[in-house]
């Protein structure tokens, strides 16, 4: 019965979480589209600059929305260790269409910046109330979310209440200064700070899809842990690689002194909760005899 109890209420939480990634993305998606009208009539690229930021966190949204509920699938007989990375490759697919974007954009406004330009101060400062507001509300939805799912989109969201508030401070000093020239300069810079966090997310992704060592393991570190327990006499032929750049998945192989079933059993237990507690969460150990020759180890 408490075993009933605890899937209730984790399946509550898991629906609570997709309803919550539902409402940011539809938030986010429908004042995106508002921002792009709202940039050409403003004349205002810092808007229209924005309106790509937007764009992006809304794939981001619409992903994370998708994939909480494909992660309920766990493995079958497809995908042996399950559906995780493709949240990762979701992000990656993501960031990559944001850079390209930020780019076009970019040289786009730097052809212009020495065009005359007097963008509609009115029209800017509206639609940053706006922004503000309802991206506000859409990072409020998801504010202390558990899931990675939330936090990330969280983030994201966090990030273009930030650019409509440079938005906002630009319109203001545009429409008290005349400086028409600061509405270039301000797309430029967001557009910066997008295409940095696009290559930051790119890099993480390429480093996931290439089994990189996950960030923060010390894989040394480990090796020393396993050549220090009961009846090890030897490690090699060690791997790590994360799934989604959370979930870490381990192999290795250690050579024992020991033929005994119960001592050999007892060792492997033990690895693997030392393990676990390293950040391991799925750890595959071979044991063998330090006399046999391993044909992995000679590659």
């Amino acid at each position: 019965m408490a075993h009933d109890t605890h899937q209730h209420a984790h399946g509550s939480h898991h629906h609570g979480s997709t309803r919550n990634l539902r409402v940011a993305f539809l938030l986010n998606l429908g004042f995106a589209l508002v921002e792009v009208f709202g940039g050409l009539w403003a004349n205002s690229l810092a808007v229209l600059s924005d309106a790509l930021h937007d764009m992006g966190d809304a794939m981001v949204l619409g992903a994370a929305w998708y994939l909480s509920g494909l992660a309920m699938r766990g493995r079958d007989g497809k995908y042996s260790y399950g559906y995780a990375r493709y949240s990762m490759l979701g992000g990656w697919l993501t960031a990559l269409v944001l850079a390209a974007g930020s780019l076009v954009l970019m040289v786009f406004t730097l052809s212009r910046i020495n065009q005359a330009h007097e963008p509609h101060t009115g029209g800017m400062i509206l639609l940053a109330f706006v922004g503000l507001g309802m991206n506000g509300l859409a990072a409020w939805k998801l504010h202390g979310g558990s899931s990675l799912n939330e936090q990330g989109a969280f983030l994201h969201l966090l990030e273009d209440v930030l650019g409509w508030a440079a938005v906002l401070v630009g319109a203001v000093i545009i429409r008290y200064t005349g400086w028409g020239l600061l509405d270039p300069l301000l797309s430029v810079a967001i557009n910066i700070y997008v295409l940095f966090n696009a290559v930051r997310t790119l890099r993480k992704g390429t480093g996931i899809l290439m089994q990189r060592l996950p960030e923060g393991f010390d894989e040394l570190r480990v090796t020393a842990a396993l050549r220090a327990l009961p009846h090890v006499a030897g490690v090699h032929d060690q791997h790590a690689w994360t799934l989604d750049g959370e979930y870490i998945v381990l192999t290795v192989h250690l050579e024992v002194d020991t033929t005994n079933a119960d001592e050999r059993s007892a060792l492997t237990a033990q690895a693997r909760e030392m393990l676990l507690g390293m950040g391991v969460h799925h750890a595959t150990i071979e044991l063998e005899q330090p006399q046999d020759h391993c044909v992995l180890q000679d590659h």
